[in-house]
């Protein structure tokens, strides 16, 4: 027999995913479990964006699209874009794709070369070096720490970059930390981006879900858009996970070389999500914000009452808890499969974010089920 693909032999699957997976298992087997696993939002997809699919099937709008997604969302994201971020782009410059990760993919694929590298602020989400390392290039991870708010620091960057560096990859709001990356850190990396040369990978897929601080992006600074490659999507804005529409906004040089890959692998995304998504433009979601943060200030308040070690978020619907303390010579994915068999709580061990000891968890749940998580979880670490 041939043997199978090196390159995807050693890319290493989704913890976020198997943890999840387990979790769910036990759920169906009957198991009282409270989960705080998925990057997921809890609500429903808004009735309007529903009502708008219901109606493209009905006029069967059920044909392929343009490989780039039909006109009119592009025109819709590029308004979007001068409305909420004071950018202006063309319907050329966004290609439609499915999910934010397939956006993301495309992404590597126009820009990387082999054995170019690209650095990557850690704790970061789990599939950016597995798909940095699809397209055979490297990653050159930079650690960030919550006594800096997860930000990156000028030093840290400098000591990262070599003459092979391609692009720096980061994602504001931040999963897992929570982080939101302010405007002092956005004019130090734009400032570095043009120092180097590079192109910065922007990840705003959770740019409504600000608490703290406004989002920013970074493509908006000085001499940026042109470097600046965006990805988002309306999975985490507008709940729509299942539907797979997410976006890049890129120059056109390269916007024209990611409908090329997508022209080759998916074609186009469903033509029915894409109907969808141009509604969901138009939708007001700022009720679901609103209870992720009434969410955030709930768990943040029962954590610092039980005296666990944590990073307040400023963005997205995740915590960092700090578990070291409590491993006993166990991995941090080990004490987490305890917690989950025996004091009924599921979370996602940092391990696969890069960053050893903590956890994620996510609190894109009702308020009913993070006081009954937190509490299983004091009682059981604390007692």
């Amino acid at each position: 027999m041939q043997k199978l693909s090196q390159t995807i032999e050693f890319i290493k699957s989704s913890v976020t995913l198997r943890i999840d997976s387990r979790a769910k298992s036990l759920k169906k087997q009957g198991k009282d479990l409270v989960l705080f696993t998925a990057g997921e939002p809890d609500f429903a997809t808004p009735n309007e964006v529903k009502k708008a699919a219901i109606e493209a099937i009905n006029k069967n709008f059920t044909k392929y699209t343009k490989s780039s997604g039909i006109l009119e969302l592009r025109e819709g994201i590029c308004q979007k874009l001068k409305k909420d971020n004071g950018l202006l782009y063309s319907p050329d410059e966004i290609v439609v794709s499915n999910g934010g990760k397939q956006a993301l993919f495309n992404i590597f694929g126009a820009i990387l070369n082999p054995d170019d590298e690209v650095i990557v602020l850690t704790p970061a989400w789990v599939s950016y070096i597995p798909q940095i390392e699809m397209w055979k290039a490297k990653s050159v991870q930079v650690e960030t720490f919550a006594e800096n708010d997860y930000l990156p620091t000028e030093e840290s960057l400098e000591k990262a970059v070599t003459i092979k560096t391609k692009a720096i990859l980061f994602n504001s709001p931040n999963n897992p930390t929570g982080a939101v990356y302010d405007e002092e850190t956005l004019k130090m990396i734009a400032f570095f981006a043009k120092t180097h040369d590079l192109y910065v990978v922007a990840d705003e897929v959770y740019e409504k879900m600000v608490y703290d601080l406004p989002h920013l992006s970074i493509a908006s600074f000085d001499e940026m858009k042109e470097r600046t490659l965006v990805i988002n999507g309306f999975s985490k804005s507008h709940a729509m996970t299942g539907w797979r529409v997410g976006y890049s906004v890129t120059p056109l040089e390269i916007s024209k070389e990611i409908a090329k890959i997508q022209s080759h692998t998916t074609s186009n995304i469903n033509s029915i999500a894409q109907m969808a998504a141009l509604k969901a433009l138009s939708v007001d979601t700022k009720y679901m914000m609103d209870e992720y943060k009434k969410r955030r200030d709930l768990i943040v308040q029962m954590l610092s009452k039980a005296e666990f070690k944590f990073f307040k978020p400023k963005g997205a619907f995740y915590v960092m808890i700090d578990l070291n303390e409590f491993l006993n010579a166990r991995t941090t994915e080990e004490l987490c499969m305890d917690l989950m068999e025996n004091a009924g709580v599921a979370m996602i061990p940092g391990d696969g974010f890069g960053t050893l000891g903590f956890a994620r968890i996510s609190f894109a749940t009702s308020q009913a089920l993070i006081k009954k998580g937190v509490e299983r979880l004091t009682s059981y670490l604390k007692r």
